[in-house]
């Protein structure tokens, strides 16, 4: 019999859960929306969609009524060791963001600084819904560096992929130690629960010294994850190298691919790779204009990401709604710039809500895990519903709700293989007190580190001068003649 009012307790020992009445956007090839309908999950999978689904005896119940019924995000590109100085950088630019982090106070941290901050990571995107997250470690500096972020990850209870990269040596360096090989060997399973790429970019210098890496990555049948076409950083060039020497691959993230030519979109179209892009990141920080417009135009499949909660929020609603107002923005500027009107939107909703899910699960080769809510797939399941909030009613565009309306507090319930991590609101099982006590010794690590006048200038960033443009018109005069009578 099931039970109708669960709590996170009568969840936790469920052989199996149905989440009931509520409007289920499948995601599937033909992006499936059912009304008043079922999903049911028994142990880690899905076993069925669709209206009053029979359960098994002891299923406990959902109440979905009202609320949407959707599949786990998936955030392709997350620094998430930097998420225990979160908010420090808000007022930064990318410039200030790599001297603090590559060429200053990134070298700072210690292993459990790496902990502290995945683990905090990994409990936010829980929060917010995403139940995969791709770890984009690049402060890895030492292994025990690297085994603490995988202990993190483990300790969460969300899917994650490990991206290995280390800002403070060349990849050509790092990948060759027996360290690193050890560490993948000892550590990278490679389940659908823990997955792994090597994370590393490509600076154009016409040697390539990248190369070896590539390589190495090669070797293991690892997909690598490069920051491309970031101002002032990685450009053309370095998408022509991996390109003439065959390292461009159908499993390739190319995060940001904010500033490239036709050129080189067209080579990652041809070669099958995928982006990532984290668009309130890019308008905010300088990586270039968000590039979905660019991507869709030469058919470059889109996943979102969030980038790094030192800057921005681990709210992957702000990524869709940033992401859309950015490509809609730029589809009115076009239009404009040829004295044309845009009457009719060709980017909807309902493919944003997709790069948010499937495109994520596409690009890190896990489509026929999650991504979708269909029989057979693995049960990565996220209930936005929020009865306290008049936001919430009505519910007449799905799609448009979960982008335009719907918020991380609307998140009700998160299911992540088939487990119950947030429910009502809350969640299930986390050690936020822990979270907080380990983020507090970093926090204390870091300032102490660098001294108070040091932590205070690297939070407060000088404000370059400005000036208001000259004005021609003398308002006093307009004031003096309204009073003038002939």
């Amino acid at each position: 019999m099931s039970t109708p009012t669960p709590h996170a307790t009568d969840l936790a020992g469920a052989p199996a859960v149905v989440l009931r009445g509520g409007t289920v956007l499948t995601m599937d090839d033909r992006r499936t929306v059912l009304t008043d309908a079922d999903v049911l999950v028994v142990g880690d999978t899905i076993e069925a969609v669709g209206p009053a689904l029979q359960v098994p005896e002891g299923t406990v119940e959902v109440d979905a009524s009202g609320g949407i019924v959707m599949p786990g995000m998936v955030d392709t590109h997350r620094h998430m060791w930097q998420t225990a100085v979160r908010g420090y950088g808000a007022d930064w630019t990318l410039t200030q963001y790599f001297v603090w982090n590559y060429l200053e106070h990134g070298k700072k941290f210690r292993p459990q600084d790496i902990y502290a901050g995945n683990l905090l990571s990994g409990l936010e995107a829980l929060e917010a819904g995403v139940t995969t997250s791709v770890d984009w470690s690049h402060n890895l500096h030492t292994v025990d560096h690297a085994d603490a972020a995988v202990d993190a990850l483990e300790e969460v209870p969300g899917r994650f992929v490990m991206a290995y990269g280390n800002i403070q040596a060349g990849p050509w360096e790092w990948s060759a130690t027996p360290e690193f090989r050890d560490f993948v060997e000892r550590r990278m399973t490679r389940t659908d629960m823990l997955g792994f790429q090597m994370a590393f970019d490509v600076t154009g210098d016409p040697e390539f010294p990248e190369q070896a890496a590539f390589e190495v990555a090669r070797e293991l049948d690892v997909p690598v994850t490069t920051h491309a076409g970031v101002w002032g950083a990685t450009n053309d060039d370095g998408i022509r190298l991996m390109h003439e020497h065959g390292f461009m691959r159908p499993e390739t993230v190319y995060v940001h691919a904010a500033t490239l030519s036709d050129d080189s979109y067209q080579r990652i179209a041809a070669t099958g790779g995928h982006a990532s892009v984290s668009a309130e990141s890019e308008a905010s920080c300088g990586q270039g204009y968000p590039s979905s417009w660019s991507l869709r135009r030469h058919g470059i499949p889109i996943s979102l990401s969030m980038d790094t909660s030192v800057w921005m929020s681990g709210d992957i609603f702000s990524a869709m709604r940033s992401t859309l107002s950015a490509d809609r923005t730029r589809e009115h500027h076009e239009a404009h710039a040829k004295n044309e009107t845009v009457t009719h939107l060709p980017v909807r909703t309902a493919d944003v809500v997709e790069w948010a899910t499937r495109g994520g699960a596409r690009a890190l080769g896990l489509d026929d895990v999650v991504g979708s809510l269909e029989p057979g797939k693995k049960a990565d399941v996220v209930l936005i519903k929020n009865d306290d909030s008049p936001v919430m009613f009505p519910v007449l565009n799905p799609y448009g709700h979960v982008v335009m309306q719907a918020q991380r507090g609307d998140v009700h319930t998160v299911l992540v293989n088939g487990r119950v991590v947030k429910h009502e609101h809350k969640l299930v099982g986390a050690d936020l007190a822990k979270a907080r006590r380990v983020v507090e010794e970093t926090v204390s690590h870091l300032q102490d580190a660098l001294g108070e006048s040091a932590w205070a200038a690297g939070m407060s960033p000088d404000i370059p001068e400005s000036k208001v443009l000259d004005n021609p018109y003398t308002y006093t005069e307009y004031a003096d003649s309204s009073t003038h009578t002939r």
